[in-house]
């Protein structure tokens, strides 16, 4: 029985690149396979420059052994895509695109790989008085939720809800990037690395036994230098 051989990750982007874009503009590799961060189910992120395709796209497909994410854009589009990663805080596009191991270059990319790089380096916008105050706020009901209640299935997803606005909280107040799913942690611990085994710890400890004290206290000491939790006086106008 024949045992296909599966390229390396840049070889076979390479090929990709020459099978289905041949005359693109220009081409990176990106993700967790240029980090050096791979696992067995990782795939190949692979972004595309082509001044020929009318709008961006985002296709999934199987090539050379290798699960592949392609995003394509034209010269106007990924400018869009920056724009509104800066907004929501989530740097994808330009965090593949400022990483990005170059398969096929051209007079084009350094400018948009720089363009890249300032976004990153700058961080997201800092939140406003009001931004900070409806998200205290929100963290105090959610963690109000979370103490009271006695349902541990109820309790399990207010407490995925709460680690995501505590992270969301940190970072946003320190003009870092945050994250979703996995990168929620990686995004912490470039901002802190013991905050972020801290804030493991506490969730780790409850989902474990049950424990909400650490927790509590996390929520706390997040949320002491901006004057604590928030529920009376509170008000939208």
């Amino acid at each position: 029985m024949d045992t296909q051989i599966i390229p390396a990750p840049i070889e076979a982007a390479k090929r990709f690149i020459k099978d289905r874009f041949p005359l693109c503009d220009a081409a990176l590799l990106a993700g967790s396979v240029v980090r050096g961060e791979a696992t067995p189910t990782s795939d190949l992120d692979i972004v595309i420059f082509d001044c020929k395709v009318k709008s961006p796209y985002r296709e999934s497909l199987r090539t050379f052994g290798w699960p592949v994410e392609v995003f394509v854009h034209n010269l106007h589009s990924y400018k869009i895509f920056f724009e509104n990663d800066a907004k929501r805080a989530r740097p994808s596009l330009p965090r593949m695109v400022s990483e990005g191991i170059v398969l096929k270059d051209s007079e084009i990319l350094p400018a948009i790989r720089e363009e890249a790089a300032v976004i990153i380096e700058n961080g997201p916008e800092l939140w406003t008085e009001k931004e900070i105050e409806m998200k205290r706020y929100i963290i105090t009901d959610t963690l109000d939720d979370f103490i009271g209640s006695t349902k541990r299935a109820e309790e399990l997803f207010i407490a995925n809800a709460l680690a995501d606005l505590l992270h969301e909280f940190v970072l946003r107040t320190n003009k870092h990037w945050i994250g979703n799913s996995k990168w929620m942690f990686r995004e912490l611990t470039k901002f802190d690395p013991h905050f972020a085994n801290c804030f493991v710890q506490a969730f780790d400890n409850y989902y474990k036994n049950g424990e909400k004290n650490q927790v509590v206290e996390l929520a706390d000491s997040i949320l002491e230098p901006f004057g604590g939790q928030l529920f009376e006086g509170f008000s939208i106008k």
